[in-house]
């Protein structure tokens, strides 16, 4: 199956893995208006969430805002957790995983916004269980292979700096 404008997509985005990626890689910040446009492809989006940390200092706030009210996604944020020592966690990889597996009842793509290879094992359960295609867009240099080759598609974002980045 292939992209056609009367699918229903489903874009999951986890803020930090393109952050972190985009930043180390590229020096640079990530538009995810773009990112969000060439998710969906002309297609008719249902939903749209981005999943991030809110840290101590609160210096996401301004950014979790914008992405909601400019760049249109439900924006989910958790606290990030600090252990004792030090040691800090903050991901959302159940939460997507979670959300993803739920919402391909009823949606014909899942675009997952992600290299994170954690997310194979959902990908194939959703691909084997409800038919929905799972789409991936991330940097190629920081994107597990098998997820690659395990996805119905897979957007580069390296190939087009000047589109996706800032």
């Amino acid at each position: 199956m292939s992209k056609f404008k009367e699918q229903r997509v489903g874009v999951l985005v986890d803020i930090q893995n393109l952050y972190y990626s985009a930043r180390v890689l590229h020096s640079r910040k990530v538009n995810f208006k773009k990112i969000l446009e060439e998710a969906t492809a002309g297609r008719k989006l249902i939903r749209a969430i981005a999943y991030g940390i809110r840290t101590l200092e609160g210096s996401e706030e301004k950014f979790l805002d914008a992405l909601e009210k400019t760049a249109g996604f439900e924006v989910k944020a958790k606290d990030l957790q600090v252990f004792p020592g030090g040691a800090k966690k903050g991901d959302w990889d159940v939460g997507i995983a979670v959300d993803a597996i739920k919402m391909s009842k009823s949606l014909d793509v899942i675009v997952l916004v992600s290299g994170d290879g954690d997310y194979i094992p959902m990908m194939e359960y959703i691909q084997s269980t409800t038919g929905c295609r799972v789409e991936v867009i991330a940097f190629i240099e920081s994107t597990s292979n098998k997820l690659i080759e395990k996805a119905d598609d897979f957007i580069n974002l390296s190939e087009n700096k000047k589109k996706f980045l800032i």
